[in-house]
C-alpha cells in the first residue's frame, strides 16, 4: 500500500518556524489505483505572507474555519498507517509532516518514496524532474498547480506510468517498487545496525577487502554507528561508501574501550580515522634511574619511550619542557642527558647547578628536587590495579599498571574468588607500550572513580 501525499506551506523547510502547512491531500494507493482520498484545508495558526498566497492561491481567509493540524492528526495516521509514505520530492512533504507530528509530541515514522528519484531511475536523461516539467513531458495534466489535491493526483499519475514502466523493464520487473528505491547505504545501514549491540566497546568500519577503515569507540555502539550515518561532512560520506560489514569488541568498561581504541588506531591506522594525538608527537621526555641511583631525565624518541613523563609534538617543546625543570627544580644538565655522561654541566660553572655533576651535591637532596618532577606527571602509585564493569552483570574488567605504565587487562568472574593479586597479574592480556596511554587514564580517573587495589607504593629512597 502507497499513500501519495502533498502538502502546500507557508514556508519552506529551513524557515518552519516562521511557516506551517496550509493543506494536504493523501491518496491511498494499492499497487493498481487510488482506493482513498482525503483532502483538506488547514489552519496553520500563523499569517501567510503574500508571496505565499501568490504560488498557492491559499489566503489567510480561506483557512480561518480550516481545522488545526492537531485536528486531523489522526486521519493522517490512520490513513498512512502501513503505507509507503510517496511524494514528489519525498523529504521536502515528509519532514514538514514529521515536524508537526513532533510538536504535538508524537513521533510519525514511515517508510518514504520520492517519485523524482524513482523517475531518474525508470527515465533517465530528462532534462527537469520538477512535477510540472515532467508532467508536462509526459502529457500528464495537472487541474490546479501548487495545491495540494491537484499535484497530488498527478503524482499519482506519474506514479502509475513509473509502476508500468518498472514492470516492463527486464532489470526491474521483478524487484518491488520499494527495493528498486533502496540505496546500496540504505541497505549497510541496516545491515550495520542490526548487527552492532548498544553496549560499551570498540568497533571496526570494513571495506569490501575486509581492511579496516575506521575504528571508533562508545559507551553505546549502536547510537555511535547512527550518528555516523547522519553524518552531513564530506570525509564521513565517502567513509560510508566504503562501508561494507562491522566487527565489534564489547569492552563493558569505558576505559578498556578508550586504551584499545588508541591502540587499534595506532596499529592500523585506518583511511578515515582522524590523526590521534599520538601520531603527531614525535619525541618523549623519559625518566630512569642511573647506577649511582640519580634520577635521570632524557629526551627521546617516541617510539623508543619506556618510561614516559609527557609525550610532545617535536623537539623543541620537549626540549622547552626540560628547560622549565631544570630552572624550577635546579636539575642537572648532565643528568638530564644534555652534555656528556662524564663532563661537569656548564650550568655548575654559572651556579645555576648545586654540583651533582661534581660530586658537590648529596644524591638524595638532587633526588628530592627532580622527584617533584617525577611526581607531577606519575601516578602516586608504581604497581596497581584497577578494578571496572565488565562486559556483563556476573564479570568485573582489571587494568594493570606496574611500574608506573600501563600494562593490559582482563576480565574475572566477580563471584569467583580469584586468590591473589599476583594470580590477577597473570591472567592479564598483555598490552603494546604507548607513552599516551598513561595519561589517558590518568585523565579517566580525574572523571571517574574505579575501585583500586594497591600492588606497591613507589619507591621513596630512589625520590
Amino acid at each position: 500500500m502507497f499513500a501519495i501525499i502533498d502538502i502546500e506551506t507557508c514556508g519552506g523547510k529551513f524557515d518552519f518556524k516562521k511557516g506551517r502547512i496550509t493543506e494536504i491531500c493523501i491518496l491511498v494507493h494499492d499497487g493498481l489505483t487510488v482506493i482513498k482520498k482525503f483532502t483538506s484545508l488547514i489552519n496553520p495558526e500563523c499569517y501567510i505572507t503574500p508571496y505565499f498566497t501568490s504560488i498557492t492561491g491559499i489566503t489567510n481567509d480561506m483557512v480561518a474555519d480550516a481545522p488545526k493540524f492537531h485536528e486531523i492528526a489522526k486521519t493522517i495516521i490512520e490513513l498512512t498507517e502501513g503505507c509507503v509514505f510517496v511524494a514528489h520530492n519525498v523529504g521536502f512533504d515528509y519532514s514538514f509532516i514529521k515536524d508537526e507530528f513532533s510538536s504535538l509530541g508524537y513521533v510519525y515514522k514511515r517508510e518514504t518514496l520520492c517519485t523524482v528519484r524513482l523517475s531518474r531511475k525508470l527515465m533517465p536523461n530528462r532534462l527537469s524532474y520538477s512535477l510540472g516539467k515532467l508532467c508536462a513531458g509526459l502529457g500528464i495534466e495537472i487541474f490546479g498547480r501548487h495545491r495540494a489535491e491537484g499535484d497530488a493526483v498527478a503524482t499519482a499519475e506519474l506514479f502509475d506510468l513509473l509502476l508500468r514502466l518498472k514492470n516492463s523493464n527486464p532489470l526491474y520487473k521483478n524487484k518491488g517498487v520499494t527495493e528498486l528505491m533502496t540505496r546500496r547505504i540504505d541497505s549497510i545501514k541496516k545491515y550495520i545496525l542490526n548487527k552492532i549491540p548498544e553496549t560499551c566497546g570498540v568497533y571496526y568500519f570494513l571495506n569490501k577487502d575486509r581492511e579496516i577503515i575506521y575504528v571508533g569507540k562508545s559507551i553505546n555502539m549502536y547510537n555511535r554507528a547512527i550518528s555516523h550515518f547522519n553524518n552531513d561532512i564530506k570525509k564521513g560520506k565517502k567513509m560510508l561508501n566504503d562501508l561494507y560489514n562491522v566487527n565489534f569488541i564489547e569492552t563493558g568498561s569505558e576505559l578498556i574501550a578508550l586504551l584499545l581504541e588508541a591502540e587499534e588506531i595506532k596499529k592500523h591506522k585506518p583511511l578515515y580515522n582522524r590523526k590521534s594525538k599520538s601520531e603527531l608527537f614525535t619525541h618523549a621526555i623519559d625518566h630512569t634511574i642511573n647506577r649511582r641511583k640519580i634520577i635521570q631525565f632524557k629526551i627521546v624518541p617516541y617510539e623508543e619511550s619506556e618510561q614516559a613523563l609527557i609525550s610532545c609534538a617535536t623537539y623543541s617543546t620537549a626540549r622547552s619542557y626540560l628547560d622549565t625543570w631544570i630552572g624550577e627544580y635546579t636539575l642537572c644538565l648532565q643528568h638530564c642527558n644534555l652534555t656528556e655522561e662524564s663532563s661537569i654541566c656548564f650550568n655548575h660553572q654559572i651556579k645555576q647547578c648545586n654540583g651533582i655533576c661534581a660530586g658537590k651535591e648529596d644524591i638524595e637532596e638532587y633526588n628530592k628536587r627532580a622527584a617533584k618532577v617525577v611526581k607531577r606527571f606519575t601516578y602516586e602509585e608504581s604497581d596497581f590495579i584497577l578494578m571496572d564493569r565488565g562486559r556483563n552483570a556476573d564479570e568485573r574488567s582489571v587494568i594493570l599498571v606496574e611500574n608506573s605504565n600501563y600494562v593490559g587487562y582482563t576480565y574475572i568472574d566477580q563471584f569467583t574468588q580469584c586468590g591473589t593479586p599476583e594470580e590477577l597479574k597473570d591472567m592479564v592480556k598483555r598490552q603494546t607500550y604507548y607513552p599516551d596511554t598513561n595519561n589517558m587514564i590518568k585523565a579517566h580517573l580525574q572523571k571517574h572513580t574505579l575501585k583500586k587495589i594497591i600492588l606497591q607504593k613507589r619507591i621513596e629512597t630512589y625520590y
